[in-house]
Parts: C-alpha cells; sequence; structure tokens
C-alpha cells in the first residue's frame, strides 16, 4: 500500500513517462538485511528536498512522473519476486513508460533486465556498484544479491554489461570481469562515459554501496575506499546524453543508518536520474 509518495511524483499512469515502483525484495541479503525497509523510508525523505534540480535545470513534473507504490511481494519467494517485478517492468516498457526501481535488494535487478532485454534486445546494462556480483553461486544460491551480474550477462552477454566502482571481489570475478571487457577501472565517471558513447539504450542499475560507507553508511554490505557523492553525481550527470530507458537504486538499509543520510541521498539520487529519464520524451519501443 502507497502510504507517502515520492516528491514530486502524481498518480496518473496515462500521461507519465517514468514510473516508480518500490520492491521491498529482501530475500538473500548477507551480512547487515534491512533493505525491504528502503523504498517507503526514501519515500519519505525525499520530501526534505526540492523538486527542482539546479545541476539539471529542470524539475519533476506530476505529468511526467508517476509513482505506483510497492509491489506486493507478501510470501513471495525468489522466483515468484522477479516475475512480479519482470511483469511490472515489461507492463511498462510496452506501454511506453520507463520503469525506475526503488529497491530492496540487487537480486531484484534481474527481473528488470529481463524485461527491458525483451524490448531493447541492443541494451547496455550499466553498473555502479562497490561489489562485482559476479558470482556463479553464493552461499548455495545461484540467485542471489552476490550472483546478480552474472545472472545478468547471461541475459545480455559480451558487450551488453558494463561495471563501474567495483572494488570488491574474488579472484575469479576480477578474471572474468577483465577478460570480458566488463569492467572499466578508474573513476567513476570513466563507466558512464562509455555507456553514453556506446549509442544504445541504457539501464542503470545503481547499488548505493558504491559510495564510500563515510558518505552512505545505510547499506548491508559497505566497502571503504569508494568514491563521494559529488563523483556520483558527476558521473551520473554524463548519462544526459544517452537514451536511459530504466534504471533502478538498491540496496539501501535504513535501520543501520539513524542519521536518515542514505536515504536523502538515495531520494536525491532518484530525482535527478528520474528527471533525465522523463527529459528524453516518449519511449519507442
Amino acid at each position: 500500500m502507497l502510504t507517502v509518495r515520492f516528491l514530486g511524483a502524481g498518480e496518473s499512469l496515462a500521461s507519465a513517462r517514468v514510473v516508480l515502483r518500490g520492491v521491498p525484495m529482501d530475500l538473500t541479503t548477507s551480512f547487515r538485511s534491512g533493505t525491504g525497509d528502503a523504498p517507503q523510508a526514501i519515500r519519505t525523505s525525499s520530501w526534505a528536498l526540492e523538486t527542482y534540480s539546479p545541476a539539471l535545470d529542470a524539475s519533476l513534473r506530476e505529468e511526467l512522473f508517476c509513482d505506483q507504490g510497492d509491489l506486493d511481494l507478501e510470501g513471495a519467494d525468489v522466483p515468484r519476486a522477479l516475475g512480479a517485478v519482470e511483469e511490472w517492468a515489461l507492463q511498462a516498457c510496452r506501454a511506453g513508460k520507463k520503469p525506475l526501481a526503488v529497491g530492496g535488494e540487487h537480486l531484484l535487478s534481474l527481473g528488470m533486465v529481463r524485461a527491458l532485454y525483451r524490448c531493447y534486445p541492443d541494451l547496455l546494462v550499466l553498473h555502479l556498484d562497490a561489489h562485482a556480483d559476479l558470482r556463479e553461486q553464493y552461499a548455495g544460491r545461484r540467485y542471489s544479491h552476490a550472483t546478480v551480474m552474472r545472472r545478468i550477462w547471461e541475459v545480455v552477454g559480451d558487450g551488453g554489461l558494463l561495471q563501474g566502482g567495483i572494488r570488491s571481489g574474488t579472484r575469479e570475478e576480477f578474471r572474468m570481469a577483465r577478460s570480458r571487457g566488463l569492467l572499466v577501472e578508474g573513476e567513476l565517471y570513466r563507466a558512464a562515459t562509455r555507456a553514453a558513447e556506446a549509442g544504445r539504450p541504457v539501464y542503470l542499475t545503481l547499488d548505493i554501496d558504491v559510495l564510500d560507507p563515510a558518505t552512505a553508511p545505510g547499506t548491508g554490505c559497505p566497502e571503504p575506499g569508494g568514491p563521494d557523492a559529488r563523483a556520483l553525481f558527476e558521473a551520473l550527470y554524463g548519462l544526459r546524453r544517452c537514451l536511459l530507458v530504466g534504471a533502478d537504486v538498491v540496496e539501501v538499509c535504513p535501520k543501520v543508518d539513524p542519521s536518515g543520510a542514505t536515504t536523502i541521498l538515495a531520494a536525491k539520487i532518484i530525482r535527478e536520474v528520474a528527471i533525465m529519464m522523463g527529459a528524453e520524451g516518449e519511449s519507442s519501443a
């Protein structure tokens, strides 16, 4: 049930270009759970912001941006949860809308990419994260927040995935990422620039732990040594030049950050991404 609507979001799906959905999925998280609480916490924090973005010189407008509330995942296991995400994203895409998911754990991105890939066979996934998430399995699971990019790579194939901000993983994960050209090393903006220059529809998946935990402590698996918020926004603004057809922001864990700094940062990221997605006009899918 929708108790708080995201800042600037309207209720009319018919005229919206961008549709937001909370995905309170928290089924495979490790170390610290609690990502299921993030969608509502991020919505609440969003009301501390303005609808206007000075960097983009644009505002969220009700007629362009709709908040459809949270997916009902009560009692759902992994296959059913992923199926629900895929079904919603596919419906949005086929209706000419651009889906924006607010997680929730990172595994939800697999459902999103499965849907968007059906609409855009030349889809390029841009993955911003501290962790490679390329394991074949984790804790006996093939479907986990630690294996999600391996499963996504199996959907989009070589050339369909770029990774930025990665600084944690197994030796095997890094070997795979480098040998297959997935990993863009160096400053975060480099990955976004590569995606923008590809000339393809782009899906953005952003794990909040891509940021240094000093900037975003409210996440389940923090990894020191990451960029700050300024560097992240610099990277995101590089995507203004591309066709951004869908996105997600995941792995916010509100209970471990009582200050609310992480949820307000996530809300601002969502505002900027939603404005960029909406500014590109109607989808041609």
